[in-house]
Formats: structure tokens, sequence, C-alpha cells
């Protein structure tokens, strides 16, 4: 049977256009004539359409389709799935590390030469049965609350902890327990990839293969606790002179308080942490108490168990003890190794302590100073402390360091504490921070060394809304006085005036370029700011005049040259000086500090033989006193500080090697001249190379009226002549020091921070090591116009004869700052 044909007119359809519905079809004829020119473009353009649909083209390429990303999902998973399970099966829990049974770090000289081993590792492992259930849960309460009913690894804490690190709320982590154990027994310290990922498989085995309690009694007995201390027992011992089984639920809650930073949280080696550390230990209580493991009458009624001294190993007597905890800290804290990275041991660290300059330092306070302590007959003597830095202002090295008489007998480090206030040698500060910003007195005078002050005791400062009226040293009125001066004498009343002429915040910014830290205690904008009540340690003030002494270039110090473990090196930070400063803020700075040295209260360190720059304080109520100085290629900071060797209390110098009083001029400055006489020995003595501000050229000497002629039935003593200053043929002429120029010789009267002063007299003439006998007396009257065109003609005869404002050539030496 053959196809049947089709019907007259029939039009073979293209296969590739859709039927149209019979409904919808027009008449064959119409049709024919409508479409019949035009059938072939729209077949065409329909072909078109249905391949760019398949094709996908432009824009729409670069979208997946659902069916690729349910795919790509898939793979993914299977992909993580296996290499899970990949881990788990090829991962294998390993032998105890090498931290388990930690080694010592070596610490070297900068010539290579052995400075210290920080000791042999103190661990004894001691069952959980013997460890107090309280002090269990304190360690869980301030490290991982949910221990027992967790499972060895938290993925959704990582994944927090790396978000926060990730978006600067600071590093965290988000181990467990069990995943901490695993990094102190099994692997290390080491923050790498590949170490996390082991730590979580070794973990996740090690919680399927072991109990809980034998995990917990593995962390307590392998962490560390800081002074030396691995394991809970150790640490007991360290801190408590008990064993754990005698600790108590408070000494537990601090002790676990130490596990998240051990050696920041000692208030005893770290006073300055102390409000971090009492803070972290109420949280463990607290979290004791949220968890029912302690009642809440019960947390009420716990106070701090405060722990006992330091006892340091003995390989680390004398300066070796103070100089290895600087050095660790300066590691931690600027994130080279972390604490327990860097207690894991084997690092061989160099540092760029110059072991000549070093020795140089400490016999320079030993024949100076401590020589001459005798405490069995002078009980002041007993609280007689010194600390000192040296720092090559070229490199930011600090080549030495003076911590305290013995780090075994005096553990707390006072080059570095941060308890003290640093008095009048901030002052250089504010005029560094005034010729920095152009800045002006209230009638518009451009600050500079000649600018005219009146420095009268006790004068109202202006401009500000705090009520402030300082007196001066020695209750001394200067009247009208210029910039340079003021900082020779350290004036209180000028420089009070110019903190808020230049702006308080100006000057701290400025101090924090110069390289104070922002957090230093009690660094307060504020008036009284100027007088030094802020508590910067040695180091600190050490190096914001190495950045005055290097033109205004601030390079960071350091204690560190290289740092090596095996073949491998750690790599260090970056220490790119910057401009903080500007050379002229920093060189006419330095060009008054000079003036002080060469006419004002530091001509004792004319002894160095080499031209220096420097600057006298002394602490309130006497509790400390300072010499900051600096030749053009070393800068030495000395303090001198009291403190009970008993209560810890910060006492006054009252009385201290037979002195009335102890100032910056005396035992500071003398033990600085030593030492850097020392320490530059056989080099030739550099004169400054200064870049002065328009308008500071030094002023024409004033007139100074000769001392009234003794009668026959006067006593006056003659005083000495200063030390000889060096050569120094690049320096422009000074003003001749007037009749009767001394050193501090030790003593001082009044007080110079807070505006506030002290009683206490001293009678003297001058010695060669600074002693003085005698008294000084006699008026003489000079006129001035004020700051405010007005004359402050204030007589302070008895105290050094002084009238119209001015001193009588200049006051007694031990009424000086």
């Amino acid at each position: 049977m053959s196809d049947q044909s089709p019907p007259p007119g029939w039009t073979p359809r293209d296969p590739d256009t859709p039927a149209t519905p019979p409904a919808q079809q027009p008449p064959p004829q119409e049709t024919r004539k409508s479409q019949a020119p035009s059938s072939g473009k729209q077949s065409r353009s329909a072909a078109n359409k249905a391949e760019r649909k398949r094709k996908r083209t432009g824009w729409r390429r670069l979208v997946p389709t659902w069916r690729m990303v349910l795919g790509t999902l898939l793979l993914l998973a299977l992909l993580v799935i296996g290499a899970l399970v990949a881990g788990y099966l090829l991962v294998r829990i390993p032998p105890a590390n090498a931290a388990a049974t930690a080694q010592s770090n070596l610490y070297l000289y900068a010539d290579g030469s052995q400075l210290a081993r920080d000791g042999e590792v103190n661990r004894v492992n001691v069952p959980l049965s013997q460890i107090p259930r309280t002090v269990q849960e304190a360690v869980l309460a301030a490290e991982d609350r949910d221990f027992y009913s967790e499972r060895a690894v938290d993925p959704k804490a990582m994944i927090r902890a790396a978000w926060n690190t990730a978006t600067g709320k600071g590093t965290q982590s988000g181990s467990t327990i069990t995943q901490q154990y695993v990094k102190n027994y099994y692997l290390g310290q080491e923050q790498t990839i590949k170490r996390k990922v082991k730590e979580f498989f070794i973990a996740i085995k090690l919680g399927r293969e072991k109990s809980k309690d034998y995990i917990l009694e593995g962390y307590l007995n392998t962490s560390y606790f800081g002074r030396n201390a691995y394991g809970i027992q150790a640490a007991a011992q360290a801190y408590y002179g008990k064993d754990v089984g005698k600790l108590t639920t408070a000494e537990g809650a601090y002790l676990a308080t130490l596990l998240n930073s051990p050696s920041a949280f000692d208030v005893v080696a770290h006073p300055q942490s102390r409000t971090r550390a009492l803070a972290r230990w109420n949280y463990v209580l607290d979290g004791m108490v949220k968890k029912q493991w302690l009642p809440a009458a019960g947390r009420t009624a716990t106070q701090f168990p405060e722990p006992g001294k330091v006892r340091p190993a003995a390989g680390l007597s004398g300066q070796r003890g103070y100089l290895v905890e600087a050095i660790k800290d300066h590691i931690v804290e600027r994130k080279i190794l972390d604490e327990k990275t860097l207690a894991e041991g084997g690092y061989r660290i160099t540092t760029t302590i110059d072991k000549r300059r070093q020795n140089a330092f400490v016999d320079a306070v030993d024949q100076k100073m401590a020589d001459e302590l005798d405490p069995e007959t002078r009980k002041a003597d007993r609280v007689v402390r010194a600390g000192g830095v040296s720092i090559d202002p070229a490199t930011g090295k600090v080549v030495a360091m003076y911590g305290g008489i013995d780090y075994t007998k005096q553990y707390v480090n006072n080059a570095t504490r941060h308890d003290y206030q640093v008095a009048s040698t901030f002052k250089p500060f504010v005029f560094a921070a005034a010729v920095e910003n152009d800045s002006r007195t209230q009638d518009g005078r451009p600050i500079t060394p000649n600018t005219v002050y009146n420095g009268d005791n006790k004068r109202r400062v202006v401009g500000t809304r705090t009520p402030y009226a300082p007196e001066n040293e020695g209750q001394l009125s200067y009247g009208d006085i210029t910039v340079n001066t003021a900082t020779d004498l350290s004036v209180n009343a000028v420089y009070a005036q110019m903190v808020v002429d230049v702006g308080t915040a100006k000057v701290k910014k400025t101090a924090i370029d110069l390289g104070i830290p922002e957090n230093t205690p009690n660094f307060v904008a504020g008036p009284a700011m100027a007088l030094g009540t802020m508590q910067a340690s040695v180091l600190d003030m050490t190096q914001a005049y190495a950045t005055l002494a290097d033109h205004g270039r601030h390079t960071p110090y350091t204690f560190v040259e290289k740092i090596t473990k095996g073949s491998d090196s750690v790599p260090l930070p970056d220490r790119t000086p910057k401009q903080a400063v500007s050379r002229e803020a920093a060189d006419t700075t330095t060009s008054m500090l000079v003036s002080v040295v060469d006419n004002g209260t530091g001509t004792a360190a004319l002894a160095a033989g080499h031209p220096a720059a420097g600057k006298t304080g002394t602490g309130e109520l006497d509790r400390s006193a300072w010499f900051a100085a600096y030749t053009p290629d070393l800068v030495t900071v000395v303090s001198m500080m009291g403190q009970d060797p008993d209560t810890g209390a910060l006492e006054s110098l009252y009385g201290a090697l037979g002195e009335a009083r102890i100032g910056g001029g005396g035992y500071p400055a003398r033990i600085w001249a030593q030492y850097t006489k020392t320490a530059l020995e056989g080099s030739d003595p550099l004169d400054f190379d200064l870049e002065l501000q328009p308008g500071a050229a030094p002023s024409p000497p004033p007139f100074v009226p000769g001392s009234p002629e003794p009668t026959a039935d006067e006593d006056t003593p003659q005083s000495p002549a200063p030390p000889s200053r060096p050569n120094r043929p690049n320096r422009p002429n000074r003003p001749t020091p007037p009749d009767g120029d001394q050193d501090e010789g030790g003593r001082n009267q009044g007080q110079d921070t807070e505006g506030r002063t002290t009683e206490g007299d001293t009678t003297g003439g001058q010695s060669n090591e600074g002693a003085t006998t005698g008294t000084t007396s006699g008026t003489t009257a000079t006129t001035g116009g004020t700051a405010s065109g007005t004359t402050a003609g204030t007589t302070a005869g008895a105290l050094g004869g002084i009238t119209g404002g001015r001193p009588r050539g200049r006051p007694r030496s031990d009424y000086l700052e």
C-alpha cells in the first residue's frame, strides 16, 4: 500500500518551525499569499534563538547553572570527607615532644660570648587525684567550661576565633583543653597550618581513645605557669611555696589566671599589670559560680591571694637575670615568639648588649653609689634602688642596662618598672612640642629658647579651666626669665604655663612620637603633665631621649640582634626609622639641654669629658631622682628610687647616703658621667651638629651683679670650680655661668611634681662629690618685664638671696630641682 499523496497546493513544513494549531491557522490562500515571501526568514530567526539559548551567550556564560553548583558542592563535600577520613587514618599520636622536657635558651652578648642560660626546667607531675577539685574547676572555668560535655574539638569555636582574629578583635584561641594538651605534650607552640592540622586530628583520636580525666591530668601537668614552672605542682611551689594539694580555691583561681598570660599576670614581677590580672581572676571565680562549682556566698568572701616573692635561678644572679627577663619580655611583647613557644626552649638569642659597656655601667653604679651605702648604720640606705639604660641612638640598640643590685636579691627590674614619676625629665618634651607646632605664648610671641616667661613661685597658669599654680623648687620666684634659663634652673612655673600655651594634647602626642608608650600610667593630658607626673620606665625615657639625640629620628629600640633554633632563623620585626619630630624641634631642644649641663643643674655630667645634653628631675616626695642625658653617639638615663625592701612600698630618699636630699644632678649625674666616660673611652669627643629654629640663637650673657665681699665676721665657704668643659670648636659661644655655679650636689629643696613642696633644708658649700656645707645669703635688685608687661618683685632672700624676681647670680644648688 502506497503513501497517500499530499493534497494539491501543499507546501512542505520546515521541521524547525513549530506547527500552528488548526484554530489559529489562516485560510490556506491568504497564508500562501501573505507568508510565502517571509517564511524562510522566520524559520532562520527561530533557529538562531534556540541556538542562543543552548549556548548561553554574553554575561550568562559567567553564571553557573544550578546543576553546576550542586555538582560542585557535592564534589567539595566528598573531598572534605575524604580528607578527614584520610587525616584520621594517617595521623598517629606521636611520642612526647621535646617541649614536655623543655630545653634551656642560650643568651649571648653582642660579641657572641655567653651571657646566660635561663635555667633548668622545673616540672613535677602529679596524678589528678592529688589536685583539689576546686583547683581543677578553676582551670576549667578559665579555659574550657564545657570540657566534660564537649567533643575533643569545637569547629564552631575555631571558626569564631579565626573570624575574630581576622576582623581585628584580637588574637583568640578556639582550642579546647584537649587541643591545648596535644599542643603542649605532643607537638609544639609554633603557629603553622601544618601544626594546627596535626593538632586537630590528634585531638580527635585522643578524645576517642583516652578519658577526660586522663586529658585534664596531662594538661595540668604540662601547662606553663610562668616563673619557669611547668605543671600545677611546680606552679603551686613557685607562687605559694606549697604542694598543689594544699591550694585554696582563691589560689587555684589565680594559677588558672596565669594560663592566659603567665608572666604578664604575675603581679609581683609586673605590678603594672595588677588591674588586668585581678580582672581575669574575678572572671575565673565568676565562671565557677555560673557553673555552680562555687557558692555565691563563698565567692563574695574570697580575697585575692597575694603570691610570694620570685625565687630566681642561681644562674641568673647579678645583672644576668634582669637582662634575660627584659629580653624575654621584648620578644613576647613584639610577638617575635609567644611566651609558651619561647619557654619551650632551644633558642640561641644573640643580644645587643655590649659586654664592656655593661660591665662599665655596673662599675659606675657600684663606685659612685652602691659602695657608699651603709644600711646597718643608716636606715634610709635600705630603701635605695637604682636603674639605668644606655642606647645607641643611631641604631636603637640597647647596649647596657642596670636593673638592680642583684636579680636574686631584688627581683623587680628598676630599668623597666612603671611606678615612679619621671619628674622634670619630661620638660624637654614640652619644649620640643612647642617648636614642632610653631606654638606661641598667650600674648602671641613665638616660643623659642629666648622667649621670656614669668617664673614666679605659685604663679597662676593662664589659659586653662583647671586651676593650677605650681610651686617652684625651694619656693623661689625668678620674675622674668628666658625659657633657656628656666630649663637650666628647672622652673616649674614657666613649664606649667608653656604646656598650656602649646596644648596638652599636642604635648602628649609629641611625647608618644618620641617613644613614650601611650598606655604609660598617669599619662594624663593636663597642666601638671609638664612637671612629669607620668610613670614611664627608665627604658622608655631612654628611648625618647634617643630620638632627640638622633635629630628627631625615632628608631624603635631592641635587645635582640638574632634568634636561631637549629638551622632556622626567627624573623625579627621591622625597625625602619621615622622622623618623629622635625630636626629643628629636636636640635633646638638639644641646645637647651646642653646649657643645662654647661650652666644648670647637670654640671656633674661634665666629668665625662664629652659634650653632653641632659636634664635632671626629682620625683614626688623625693621618691626618685633622675638624670637623662646624651652625647651625640650615646644616650643614657639613670634613676635612683626609694622602695621598702620588705613591703615593696615606694619610699622617699630623705637621709639616704647621709644626704638630706637626693637630686638628679647628684648621684645619678655622677653615675652617668663615669659610665659615659668609660663607655666612650678611646673615641674622640663629638660635638653636636645642630640646626636651630629661627630666633633660637644664644642671647648675650645677662648682667649679673658681683657677690658682696664677705666681712670679717662672715664664714663664707668657697665653692670649687666645676669640672672643665671639653673642647667644643663647633659650638656657638654660650653665656658664661654666673658666679657660684655648682652642680646639684645630690640635694634639692621642695618638690617638682604637682606643684607640691616638702620640708627640709640643707646647708653646705660644694665639694667635689657634690656634698655641700655652709650657706649663701644676700640680695640684689634687678628689674624686667614679665610676660604680661609687669614686674614681679617677689623677694626670697632667706632662700638664696632673690629680689626683683632674679636670683643673685644663681640660688644655692640645693634649692634647685
